[in-house]
């Protein structure tokens, strides 16, 4: 094993170890990476420890041994509102460059890896396919929901009612005090809740293991046999690159589109696929989504706190409704495809252990997943739409626009900083039929900072909510709904069309024909060429703006980031 032949070539990794603990007979045995995101940084990360602790076990338990390894995660939900958030995308990035750095300074023959949220997972999956080494993915579940199924997603639409006035400030302080109850990702299908989904489906986890509640005996059940699992892995030599192909990640897709998954997800997959050496349009995704009904009536889309996915059969439950359209010879960690995963899991009690929970709730399983024939949707979740707005494309979740939004054309209100374009909504400066512009915040702009404060006070205003857009090279929460158009490429840093937008021309929204366009100027309907020759126009007199940052990551983040288009990552 690679372990041991790094043992000869340097002699001094035997009394190193020696200098840890470990005895003479664990130098000779497969070596496991447990690499985790545990830290008291939030409620998703501050429980892994006992997971790490499990896996442990496990690798012990199956004659190999483990070495604890920590890359800790930040909260999206803790930046929120400041700077900080400008931190969340390039951290990606940062991990999964500190857990190559963990796995390849000293050599292991397999490794566990236990995260639960938003950059952390994807994070892992990127620093896995850069590895390359015999890998499994532990994910630490989901929060539980608070009285009266309260979960952390409301709490922006609460903020935005105390600030007009609309709840009191002691209504607002319960809801903050009770929203995240427990530890585990949020309770709703965000990007958290999303991305662990996505691992499983990517194959890299035990099947059905992904997005269980966090504080469920299965899960650390789920934590041991990973670890087991590796010192397998290690033995048998399957990389991760053997097992995740093209087809992976069109499963994953596939099942992004049932559960009507996070819009983050288009900057996640594409950034994982590369480290997989995979080519990848996140155009497919669009294509892919037309084909896939939506399926999970989980929010923020849908009616119940994130847990439910669990107890209605998880991602297998999702698989098996769409399994006409899967690729289920795709090979998983069990050393066994897609199929027969599902099979097995059919045979060995799963749906059973996972339908006493959902007994408690008085739901059927239909309540949550719906039927394929009978779907929510007929055609997924996400659309990619390009036009001369958006020449590279940009990223809608359809399922949560309002119909009547479908098809708009709307007046330019630009902005150049979400603060601007908050105080606007906020104070009733907008007026419905008027598109919300939020530019200068992609990856190369300030660090594509999400925008979830603007969209809950678009989505908390019942007249702005059904009458207005929100278009926009940031991104947003995997908790927005509404019509928001984010990752407009190229970002205005870029000196990309939406930088030269102003005021009062009119944008067309199409999404069934999948079309972002201005189309007329100072609120008059022109030809296409006018449009056009007035925007080259305005490009000849446009300078960028000076760089937000001029030292630290940020700074390298602007320098070296790709097109949100392409994930957004560090060239």
């Amino acid at each position: 094993m690679t372990s041991q032949q790094i043992r000869k070539i340097a002699p001094e990794m035997d009394p190193l170890r020696r200098g840890m603990g470990w005895s003479t007979a664990d130098l000779s045995k497969p070596q496991i990476i447990v690499e985790s995101t545990f830290g008291d940084s939030h409620p998703g990360s501050a429980h892994l420890d006992s997971f790490v602790a499990q896996a442990v076990a496990g690798v012990s338990n199956n004659g190999g041994k483990a070495s604890r390894f920590f890359a800790t995660d930040i909260c999206d939900g803790q930046a929120q509102g400041h700077d900080g958030i400008n931190y969340s995308l390039v951290s990606r990035d940062i991990l999964a460059a500190l857990i190559e750095i963990h796995a390849n300074a000293t050599p292991f023959d397999a490794g566990v890896f236990v995260c639960s949220c938003d950059k952390g997972v994807p994070a892992h999956l990127m620093a896995i396919g850069r590895i390359n080494i015999p890998a499994i993915i532990v994910t630490g579940g989901v929060m539980d929901a608070g009285p009266n199924l309260l979960t952390l997603e409301q709490i922006g639409m609460y903020s935005a009612m105390e600030q007009r006035g609309e709840i009191t400030a002691e209504q607002f302080q319960y809801y903050k005090e009770n929203a995240c109850p427990s530890c585990g990702a949020c309770s709703f299908m965000g990007t958290a809740s999303t991305m662990q989904v996505m691992a499983e489906a990517l194959g890299l986890m035990l099947p059905g293991s992904a997005l269980m509640p966090a504080m469920c005996s299965d899960l650390v059940d789920v934590a041991f046999e990973a670890g087991r699992r590796a010192v397998d892995l290690a033995a048998a030599n399957l990389k991760p690159r053997d097992i995740v192909t093209k087809k992976s990640f069109e499963n994953a897709i596939m099942v992004h589109a049932a559960i009507s998954g996070s819009t983050n997800a288009l900057l996640h997959l594409p950034a994982i696929a590369r480290e997989f050496q995979i080519e990848f349009d996140a155009t497919e995704i669009d294509r892919i989504h037309r084909k896939v009904p939506f399926l999970l009536n989980i929010r923020p889309t849908g009616k119940w706190p994130a847990q439910y996915f669990y107890y209605a059969g998880g991602v297998p439950a999702i698989m098996e409704e769409i399994k006409h359209l899967l690729n289920l010879d795709a090979m998983t960690i069990t050393g066994k495809t897609i199929a027969e995963n599902l099979i097995e899991l059919k045979n060995n009690g799963y749906y059973e252990k996972c339908f006493k929970y959902l007994a408690d709730t008085n739901l059927d399983q239909r309540d949550i997943i719906y039927s394929a024939r009978s779907p929510i949707g007929a055609h997924g979740a996400i659309a990619i739409l390009k036009g001369n707005l958006a020449p590279l494309g940009a990223v809608v979740k359809h399922s949560a626009v309002p119909i009547q939004m479908h098809k708009a054309v709307l007046k330019a209100r630009p902005y150049d900083s979400e603060e601007e374009a908050i105080a606007a909504i906020l104070t009733k400066v907008i007026n419905p039929g008027e598109a919300v512009i939020i530019r200068y915040e992609g990856p190369k702009g300030g660090g594509m900072p999400e925008m979830f404060y603007t969209t809950e006070a678009i989505s908390s205003d019942p007249e702005l909510s059904a009458s207005i857009a929100l278009l926009t090279d940031g991104r947003f929460s995997g908790a927005s709904k509404g019509p928001v158009i984010g990752h407009i490429s190229p970002e205005a840093s870029e000196g990309g069309p939406i930088a030269l937008v102003e005021y009062d021309d009119l944008i067309e929204i199409d999404i069934p024909n999948r079309l972002l366009q201005i189309v007329g100027i100072a609120g008059k309907r022109c030809s296409a060429a006018a449009v056009d020759a007035i925007l080259d126009q305005r490009k000849r007199s446009w300078h960028p703006q000076a760089p937000k940052y001029t030292s630290g990551i940020l700074s390298l983040f602007a320098k070296n980031a790709t097109s949100p288009m392409e994930g957004g990552y560090m060239k």
